[in-house]
């Protein structure tokens, strides 16, 4: 459906993993092979924070396709951020409009998603009645994600990402369930507050969408001393993927299923999701 990324470390110019990458996620755009589209051209989405506490995250959207657009190419070029989401997209039903195209943004948070509510046509009311009424007006879009992100900000999302999120799919599958949907949800989710990514991968069938971490810098470094491209990482790069952007072997883990990543300074910890 979509291909994103998700990055956290020291202030990292954009264009060095949305642009310049081996497979950057522009070429994704064009060419994703472990996708399920092939071609990711319905729009694309940057969020990045500034590094400042109190301010909230920029969010630049466009309808154009990624390998397209002159004016993503000069502002990830412009970008230098200590964490950052890029995402592009492979309209699924909903329509090609900027309200459609990820990252999506609350206060301090941002939200982004590959893959799909099962049935949508048929669960969308259900879903968008269960949304708090305080958060319902700021739901500008039509998409399945949209209406999860805020989904999971009335549960708490803000309190407990892991709990809210988990009991936003959990309803979807009831409510699937109940319309005689099977396949309820599909997918891959980052979920960020400006000091850490949560990362989810999780389906109802047990077949979700691709995920991968990157190795740790340091030790890439040790494995690849003749790779000039590493240079451009600091010690603390942490990345997300929804496939790889390098050959490297070893560069990227995948994420198994049914798991949370939590991504913050010290690394990486996977637990189990919604596993039961």
């Amino acid at each position: 459906m979509c291909r994103w990324l998700a990055y956290l470390g020291e202030p990292l110019r954009a264009s060095t993993i949305v642009l310049d990458a081996e497979h950057s996620i522009v070429a994704q755009s064009l060419n994703s092979p472990l996708g399920a589209e092939t071609v990711n051209g319905d729009g694309f989405g940057l969020g990045w924070y500034s590094g400042d506490p109190d301010a909230e995250p920029t969010l630049f959207h466009s309808i154009e396709p990624a390998w397209h657009d002159e004016n993503l190419r000069e502002l990830t070029r412009s970008v230098e951020s200590p964490l950052f989401f890029a995402h592009v997209r492979a309209a699924g039903g909903p329509p090609i409009q900027r309200t459609n195209c990820h990252p999506f943004r609350f206060g301090r948070w941002m939200f982004m998603h590959n893959g799909l509510i099962g049935g949508w046509p048929s669960t969308r009311r259900d879903l968008m009645l269960e949304i708090d009424p305080e958060l319902f007006p700021r739901v500008l879009g039509t998409t399945d994600s949209e209406a999860l992100f805020h989904l999971a900000l009335s549960y708490g999302l803000e309190d407990d990402p892991i709990a809210a999120v988990g009991r936003a799919i959990r309803f979807v599958e009831a409510a699937g369930r109940g319309r005689g949907v099977g396949a309820a949800w599909q997918g891959t989710i980052a979920v960020a507050d400006g000091e850490r990514i949560w990362a989810f991968r999780y389906s109802t069938s047990g077949r979700s969408r691709t995920l991968f971490h990157a190795a740790d810098v340091p030790t890439l470094r040790e494995m690849y001393p003749d790779a000039a491209r590493l240079s451009l990482y600091g010690d603390d790069a942490r990345l997300m993927v929804s496939e790889p952007i390098s050959d490297l072997p070893g560069a990227f883990h995948e994420v198994p299923e049914a798991t949370v990543v939590i991504i913050d300074h010290d690394g990486y910890q996977q637990h189990p999701f919604l596993a039961d």
